[in-house]
């Protein structure tokens, strides 16, 4: 299979992981931010091939398990309403609000569909106007610009029965607020291929200036993480800090234009929670006034309320990188797939279901 084989070729594996073992000279410490490249570090054990000099540490990197309780809660009540048919992605479906999820609703009578895209749920739109869609709108940059394109059908479209409850969030912001953490030791980034598949990677280039890190953008398969784990241990070893596109085959400097502009014109910036980390400024997309009519917050008028995640659970530790989900007491005991806790366990992204899935199991 064309560019997925040649990326998972053992024996250059493992000539890579030889190189970075007779490089490093000392101990360092990697956070990968996006949630596919710990599903891939955990399933193919790439963190096991290397030293014990050095750490990857699993970032906040999945969308899914950021998006707040609060905004779960939103959802699941929107869901709920008699005229709605509810728009989600399969993977937000069971992850656990303060009372309840998707899932729960829809086995309770409410209409809720799994979607791939926007577009789908702008067809559903169209054809059913006695009734109102909702699409709950979650992802990093990279799906945000099929988000605003889904906007912009709905207004040609005049489909006054369409709306999104709306969750993007950025990675920058989140990338500079682990590192101001009082507690960080972290040394160097492994940044989203995908996200920089659409934004580029010039908003990198500040923050490894700033805070001193080197940020090597990198893609997903075996191969592309040891090469952009070799490159950002080069860095530290040479005592550089620079932001490096690993991910050639994918990701310009400068991104893809055309569809940073379609998001801008469709989103505006704003604070966002995360998920076990708190509010961060600047880190989230909302839709600007002219586009207000499709917001489902406003259209629907949801309660809105702090909830603090179950005391046994330490998802916010696992998601800002300070633990590993073993570490907690609940996993693969009180919390697992069937049953999760907190959100790292529902999404396929998850850290705690990756090593569920990757490490606990095959031990049963």
């Amino acid at each position: 299979m064309k560019y997925v084989s040649e990326y998972r070729e053992r024996e250059s594996a493992l000539k890579y992981a030889g190189l970075i073992g007779k490089m490093v000279t000392k101990d360092w410490s990697i956070m990968e931010v996006c949630g596919g490249q710990t599903h891939s570090i955990v399933k193919y054990g790439i963190d096991q091939l290397l030293p014990d000099s050095v750490t990857l540490i699993h970032g906040p990197g999945c969308p899914v398990c950021v998006t707040p309780i609060e905004l779960i809660d939103q959802a699941a009540e929107i869901a709920g309403f008699e005229n709605v048919i509810f728009c989600s992605f399969g993977d937000m479906l069971r992850v656990p609000g303060s009372c309840s999820d998707l899932l729960r609703v829809k086995a309770s009578g409410g209409d809720v569909r799994m979607v791939y895209s926007p577009i789908d749920a702008i067809q559903i739109a169209a054809g059913n106007p006695d009734k109102e869609i909702v699409f709950f709108a979650v992802g990093f940059e990279t799906t945000a610009p099929v988000t605003a394109a889904a906007v912009l059908q709905a207004e040609q479209l005049g489909l006054d029965n369409f709306s999104m409850l709306v969750s993007h969030v950025l990675v920058p912001p989140a990338i500079k607020t682990v590192l101001s953490g009082e507690d960080c030791a972290i040394q160097g980034f492994l940044a989203a291929g995908h996200v920089c598949s659409v934004m580029g990677y010039t908003e990198y280039e500040p923050i490894a200036e700033k805070y001193g890190v080197p940020i090597v953008v990198t893609g997903f398969e075996p191969l592309d993480i040891l090469e952009g784990v070799h490159m950002c241990l080069k860095q530290l070893e040479q005592g550089r800090t620079e932001v490096e596109n690993q991910y050639l085959r994918a990701v310009s400097r400068e991104g893809n234009r055309p569809a940073i502009e379609l998001m801008r014109s469709v989103f505006e910036i704003t604070d966002r929670k995360w998920r076990g980390i708190g509010r961060i400024p600047d880190s989230g997309f909302m839709l600007r006034e002219q586009f207000s009519k499709f917001d489902a917050g406003k259209k629907f008028k949801v309660s809105s309320h702090e909830v603090d995640e179950p005391a046994i659970c330490i998802s916010g530790e696992v998601l800002r990188g300070n633990k590993k989900p073993f570490e907690c007491v609940a996993f693969g005991e009180e919390c697992t797939p069937e049953h999760p806790l907190g959100a790292p366990m529902v999404s396929s992204e998850g850290a705690c279901a990756a090593y569920y899935r990757y490490r606990l199991a095959r031990k049963k």
